[in-house]
């Protein structure tokens, strides 16, 4: 642990670091192979909507001996659609099947209860209609709609414009990914779904943030000094970042695995898997856009910028500069981190110079005076 923590040090101050902004091509690569993947998935399985998207039944049995194969036949059989049966505690059934009407409902209903031999009554149904789940469906995208909106302008104000869209680019393709997974592994979208998307995008956009944050901060009058580009800036402020990501990332899945593998898994509690996939899928999806997608790309962006391509020149000439003087002999060589003494360049706000002061022998002596 003290490795780790020595380690986070270190990427703070800048010590250490992995090139995440100079490989970003790589990252995009990744993603959009994904990303395909993803939407390939969702073309050719579709989601598995529930009853309250599509409309349909849900039937709760009493106590029965009944199995839940033959009690799911007997639904399937009678309404003509495909049924869920879950096996409930005190040995009750959970019978669901959509996109039922009313009339198929109660004939459905009444199959059951033949079927278990008890009164109609005993038969608990909880019946949604379809125009009910399209309103459902529809106030869920208006809500993922205006939340995205207000991302955007939020993060427009508070940063700038190219943050806005690379943090918009990154929610969208958690997005993608996390519900490409629900339409690969077949799970029903419910309501617990819509949530735990909405809980995602929170979380890949406070992880986004912080990162932003460090980034402004460390931009600051970036044209006033030309020890280096916004790219490497970016990829600084990401690396100071690296371990917090990490870890908080880390501690937020490890209960939301005990949820999927444990409740959902072991334990059969199949309402779990709804919230807990979305949540699984989409916390690892979004410190990884967080990580490699967000910032690259608001680099790219930047770098479009005419004054971040007159830095970037200015930088290479003077690093060009001091590498054919030290080769020529005419000076000393010169850690990147040393380019440049004179005032204006001083290192942007948040970057921590890291040059150590050079041995030149001999005693110290009072300023001013020399031999």
């Amino acid at each position: 642990m003290s490795k780790l923590g020595n380690l986070g040090a270190r990427l703070y101050r800048g010590e250490v670091g992995y090139d995440f902004v100079g490989k970003r091509k790589i990252w995009y690569g990744i993603s959009i192979l994904i990303t395909i993947t993803a939407i390939v998935g969702l073309a050719v399985r579709g989601l598995n909507m529930g009853i309250e998207f599509s409309g349909g039944a849900v039937f709760t049995t009493p106590t029965t001996s009944v199995s839940a194969e033959q009690a799911k036949r007997t639904a399937e059989d009678t309404s003509g659609h495909p049924a869920i049966v879950q096996k409930l505690g005190n040995n009750t059934l959970r019978v669901q099947v959509s996109e039922l009407t009313t009339e198929q409902s109660r004939t459905t209903q009444a199959a059951l209860a033949k079927k278990l031999d008890v009164p109609l009554n005993k038969i608990n149904a909880d019946i949604v209609g379809p125009s009910w789940g399209d309103q459902i469906a529809n106030k869920a995208w208006t809500g993922l709609a205006v939340f995205m909106i207000l991302v955007v302008i939020y993060l427009a104000i508070a940063f700038e414009w190219r943050m806005a869209i690379a943090a918009l680019i990154a929610l969208i393709h958690d997005l993608t990914i996390t519900v490409g997974v629900y339409a690969l592994v077949g799970f029903e979208v419910t309501p617990g779904t819509v949530i735990g998307l909405l809980t995602i995008l929170g979380y890949s956009l406070y992880d986004t943030v912080v990162v932003f944050d460090g980034l402004k901060e460390s931009s600051k009058e970036i044209t006033k000094q030309t020890r280096w580009t916004y790219s490497e800036i970016a990829n600084r402020s990401l690396n100071g970042t690296l371990v917090r990501s990490i870890n908080t990332t880390v501690v937020a899945l490890l209960p939301v695995a005990g949820l999927l593998f444990i409740g959902g898994g072991f334990l059969g509690a199949g309402m779990l898997n709804d919230i807990s996939l979305a949540l699984f899928v989409g916390l690892a999806a979004g410190a990884y856009s967080s990580i490699f997608i967000a910032t690259p790309l608001v680099a790219d962006l930047k770098e479009r910028d005419p004054q971040m391509r007159a830095l970037a020149k200015r930088v290479a000439a003077k690093r060009a500069a001091a590498t054919a003087k030290a080769e020529s002999g005419e000076g000393e060589p010169q850690d990147e981190e040393s380019y440049g003494e004179e005032p204006e360049d001083a290192a942007p706000a948040g970057i921590v110079r890291q040059a150590t002061p050079r041995n030149r022998g001999g005693r110290g002596r009072p300023s001013g005076k020399r031999r």
